[in-house]
C-alpha cells in the first residue's frame, strides 16, 4: 500500500510539471513586484507557506502599503478564496472515507493547477488523495522557491509589465479554464460568469467582483441543470459550477499594481 501511495503522489507530481514551470514563470514576476512593495523575503516565505494561494496573495501585496490595513486584506482574501467552497465539494469523491486531518492537509495544498489536473484525472478513471498532495507539494515548492529568490532581486526589475510578464498570471488561468470545457452546455454559465466579473469590477469595491463572477456563474450552471429536469446528481452539478470560478479569477492583477487600470 505504500507503494502504491508513493507511486500516486509521483504520477501526481509529474502531471502537474508543465503547470509548475508555469507558476514559476509568474511566481517570479509576483516575487520582484513584492520586492518592490516593501516586502522581506521572510514575510514572502511565510506567506507562501501558510497561504498558498497565488490570486490572494496578489491582491495582498497590492494592499500591502504603511499603515497596513489588516482588515481590508483579510476580507479581500476572504472574498477571493469563496471559490475554495466549490473546489472543496467538487473534490468529495477524491477525499471521500479519509480522516479529516488528510482533508485538511489535502486541501491546504490544493491550487487551482493541481485541482483542475486532479479532477480532469479522477473524470477519466479516478484518483486518490495522493495524486492531489503530489501534485501541491510540487507546486508549493516551485511557487515558493520562485517567489523569495525574484522577491530577492527587489527593485532591479521596476517595470515587469514592460516585458509582458503581467500577463502570466493570466494566461495561465485561462488556459486551466479552457481545460475544463466539457462541451457548449458550459458556454452560458461561463459567460455569465465573465459578464459578471468584469461589469462588478467597474461597480464594486475592492475584488467583490470574483465573487459575484463565480457564484453568479456557479448558480446560473445549478439552474440550467435543475431546467433541463435531468437526472444529475448533486456532485455533477458541482462539478459543472466549479470552473466557473477559475473564469471570474482569471483576470491579472498586476496591471492595478503598476497604475496602468487607473490610467
Amino acid at each position: 500500500m505504500k507503494n502504491i501511495g508513493r507511486s500516486l503522489w509521483y504520477r501526481g507530481a509529474r502531471a502537474n510539471i508543465p503547470l509548475a514551470i508555469s507558476a514559476m514563470a509568474y511566481g517570479g514576476v509576483f516575487g520582484i513586484l513584492s520586492g518592490n512593495q516593501g516586502v522581506s523575503w521572510a514575510e514572502m516565505l511565510a506567506m507562501d507557506l501558510l497561504l498558498f494561494a497565488g490570486s490572494a496573495q496578489l491582491v495582498m501585496i497590492e494592499m500591502w502599503h504603511a499603515p497596513l490595513p489588516v482588515l481590508d486584506i483579510g476580507l479581500a482574501v476572504l472574498v477571493i478564496n469563496m471559490r475554495y467552497l466549490l473546489i472543496g465539494a467538487s473534490l468529495q469523491p477524491v477525499f471521500d472515507g479519509r480522516p479529516l486531518w488528510k482533508k485538511i492537509f489535502g486541501m491546504h495544498l490544493v491550487a487551482d493547477e493541481n485541482w483542475a489536473v486532479t479532477i480532469a484525472a479522477h473524470r477519466s478513471g479516478g484518483t486518490s488523495p495522493a495524486f492531489l498532495v503530489g501534485g501541491g507539494i510540487l507546486l508549493l515548492v516551485a511557487w515558493t522557491f520562485s517567489t523569495v529568490a525574484s522577491n530577492l532581486l527587489g527593485g532591479r526589475i521596476p517595470a515587469p509589465e514592460n516585458w509582458g510578464l503581467d500577463f502570466a498570471f493570466v494566461a495561465v488561468f485561462s488556459a486551466l479554464s479552457f481545460s475544463l470545457w466539457q462541451g457548449r452546455g458550459d458556454l452560458i454559465p461561463w459567460l455569465v460568469a465573465a459578464l459578471l466579473a468584469v461589469v462588478g469590477e467597474h461597480l464594486l469595491p475592492g475584488k467583490l467582483y470574483i465573487a459575484l463572477g463565480g457564484i453568479g456563474g456557479a448558480l446560473t450552471a445549478c439552474l440550467i441543470e435543475m431546467l433541463r429536469k435531468t437526472k444529475a446528481s448533486p456532485q455533477n452539478m458541482i462539478d459543472e459550477a466549479a470552473p466557473a470560478i477559475s473564469i471570474a479569477n482569471a483576470k491579472p492583477d498586476f496591471l492595478a499594481m503598476t497604475g496602468e487600470e487607473d490610467q
